[in-house]
């Protein structure tokens, strides 16, 4: 692995810079029982190093229940706009193949359906997301909920298919089908967003992260000298990333450099289903 691959992201991550950034404030902290162990005060205020011994067992489940908690949530959530992805280049070859498609109802389909994933994507975000201008038998615009706004377009123009013959029954379930998934998508995307992992669990972990940085530098002093400020430098950039990374990860939806690429899997969208109408 080049040198340079382990070293460009301090410079180029707001991430690691923000996480080195605190790191280095503990490690100034850290001087101070560096000083008192040179100082005639030596004896006072040293916590035996076995306490550090148990307080790191304890820390270490947490860090790896919280980090496996919040990738798991990042995975379902990439995992769901790949199920997204997909149902939509099904759905678009499903209903350019099955029903005989004028060039009105080819640009309507093909709007609707990369229109959805970036009303989606705001939706996420709670960002309003500008109003959609539905056909006159297509319902209101007036809607809260926008992703299922487009969706109740799309059932109603296949209505109107179906009433016209354009559609069949056998075509109906068939795109039933995956028309359905965008809002399977949509549901188990706002159950990430809108569940949060549970604060008091977030706050015990913090607190325990904080009262091993806190102590260690007082337990290691004695034995380590002046090498006790780059051990506890290290010792805290791993323990603050770990947790810091995790807070980014178990919101995927955000704009931060580790959240899930929303837009660009929006324009996969837009290109596949540009291609198969068009």
């Amino acid at each position: 692995m080049p040198l340079r691959d382990v070293l460009r992201p301090f410079a180029s991550s707001r991430t690691l810079v923000h996480i080195g950034s605190l790191a280095l404030l503990v490690g100034l902290y850290s001087i101070l029982p560096v000083w008192k162990e040179l100082s005639p005060y030596h004896n006072v205020g040293d916590i035996p190093s076995q306490f550090h011994a148990v307080l790191s067992l304890v820390l270490g489940a947490l860090l790896v229940f919280r980090t496996n908690t919040a990738y798991a949530r990042w995975w379902e959530a990439r995992t769901l706009w790949g199920g997204l992805v997909n149902a939509s280049r099904n759905l678009a070859i499903k209903l350019d193949c099955l029903a005989s498609l004028a060039q009105t109802d080819s640009e309507f389909l093909r709007d609707r359906l990369v229109r959805f994933p970036r009303v989606l994507m705001e939706h996420l975000r709670r960002k309003p997301s500008p109003g959609i201008s539905p056909r006159a038998d297509a319902g209101s615009s007036d809607w809260d909920h926008r992703p299922s706004e487009i969706v109740h377009q799309i059932y109603a123009w296949v209505a109107k298919a179906k009433a016209a013959g354009t559609v069949d029954g056998d075509d109906l379930r068939v795109i039933d089908r995956d028309l359905a998934l965008l809002l399977d998508v949509c549901g188990g995307c706002e159950k990430i967003a809108r569940t949060p992992v549970v604060r008091s669990y977030r706050i015990f972990a913090r607190q325990c992260i904080v009262l091993f940085l806190l102590s260690l530098p007082w337990g290691i002093a004695h034995d380590f000298g002046w090498w006790t400020v780059p051990l506890t430098i290290i010792s805290a950039y791993f323990m603050l990333g770990m947790e810091i990374v995790a807070e980014h990860v178990e919101e995927p939806f955000g704009l931060d450099e580790d959240d899930l690429d929303l837009e660009g899997l929006c324009k996969t969208i837009e290109k596949s289903v540009d291609e198969i109408f068009f």
